[in-house]
């Protein structure tokens, strides 16, 4: 039986932090696509099937001569489109030996790569992250490397931000997240969740941020863009001062970044930063957020780890499919709903979505 992928290939998937990708071999999977990155002479970077045409050797266990791959078992030569330029031990070159090139771009500080159709592979349609590399914002990132849960369990955390009340107690927590109404929104390629708190007390985290006491209106704008980044749009600022018609100047505001890259139906790559407009050049509070949000096991981010593979192990265990839903689940099914439809694009289905 023929198992329903969950995950489109057509898409722009992150797959390093550029500055990981250099002039050495990367390996790296995306999409079950076994990979080898490598920046070329140019400073563009190359991505290859990470498998040699003669015997299979992982690429990345052999090493560069310019822009070329040396396979490290018999020496075969591929150059950064793929085609074998060198066999030992023969002049003639079997016409056949290749390996697969991906495209790959570079921007938004990641490098993005296209598993499926090349010819279909627009970087216009890298997927907006501009909060990472925008001067306005500051903030430093990093990596969950082979998550071990399903990549849309992720987008389905960050989609409903009332999990914080519970899992992120003591820090950005606060029972107002769960008390109040929220708004969702779509287009073909996006979900927003909006979600206004006003004369709250402000949760830790954020009082520490704002520096002063009274009660705060806050903010919670999530942007999911299909199939792989989300973007929350957080802050508070003091109560009645107009946030919410747009004027956050009595406020701190931040903007929490996923982007997410499939390694297996059960693994992900989370590349995730957090980055703010204020005190931009403050950069011991840079290294403390940066910390903050993984820091030995207790990080906001290592919660989130924590809770998504036990969820990834408790659905392995279980046949009981699908979940049940509440309400607060609106922003996630959506998001899912706008995988599905791109995953049924790729496979002849119909490009309407289910609930329209």
């Amino acid at each position: 039986m023929v198992q329903t992928p969950t995950y489109p290939l057509n898409a722009w998937y992150p797959a390093a932090w550029g500055h990981e990708v250099g002039r050495a071999l990367t390996a790296r999977t995306i999409c079950d696509t076994d990979m080898v990155l490598y920046r070329r002479t140019d400073g563009a970077v190359a991505a290859l099937e990470d498998a040699c045409w003669h015997r299979l050797l992982p690429l990345s266990m052999g090493r560069l001569e310019g822009d070329q791959v040396v396979c490290g078992y018999h020496g075969l030569v591929f150059d950064a489109g793929g085609r074998c330029t060198h066999m030992p031990a023969q002049e003639t070159i079997n016409p056949s030996a290749c390996v697969r090139a991906y495209p790959a771009v570079e921007k938004h500080r990641l490098i993005w790569v296209w598993p499926g159709d090349p010819a279909k592979a627009d970087p216009a349609r890298v997927p907006d992250f501009h909060w990472n590399d925008n001067d306005e914002w500051v903030g430093e990132g990093g990596t969950f490397y082979s998550l071990k849960c399903d990549y849309r369990l992720v987008a389905d955390n960050l989609m409903d931000l009332t999990h914080e009340t519970y899992v992120h107690a003591g820090s950005i927590g606060d029972e107002a997240i769960t008390r109040v109404p929220f708004e969702v929104t779509h287009t073909d390629r996006t979900v927003t969740v909006t979600r206004w708190m006003e004369g709250i007390h402000p949760p830790p985290f954020w009082a520490r941020m704002l520096g002063r006491p009274g009660t705060v209106d806050r903010w919670q704008i999530i942007r999911f863009e299909a199939p792989c980044v989300i973007a929350g749009d957080v802050g508070v600022a003091m109560a009645g001062t107009g946030a919410r018609r747009g004027d956050r100047s009595r406020g701190v505001n931040g903007h929490f970044l996923a982007a997410l890259a499939p390694e297996t139906a059960t693994t992900c790559h989370y590349f995730w930063n957090f980055v703010r407009n204020f005190r931009k050049d403050d950069a011991e509070l840079t290294r403390a957020l940066n910390l903050g949000h993984v820091n030995d096991g207790k990080g906001v981010y290592d919660q989130d780890y924590v809770v998504l593979e036990a969820q990834q192990r408790a659905i392995d265990r279980r046949a009981r499919q699908p979940f049940y839903d509440l309400n607060i689940d609106a922003g996630a099914l959506w998001a899912r709903r706008l995988i599905e439809r791109m995953i049924a694009a790729e496979h002849g289905g119909s490009p309407r979505l289910a609930a329209e």
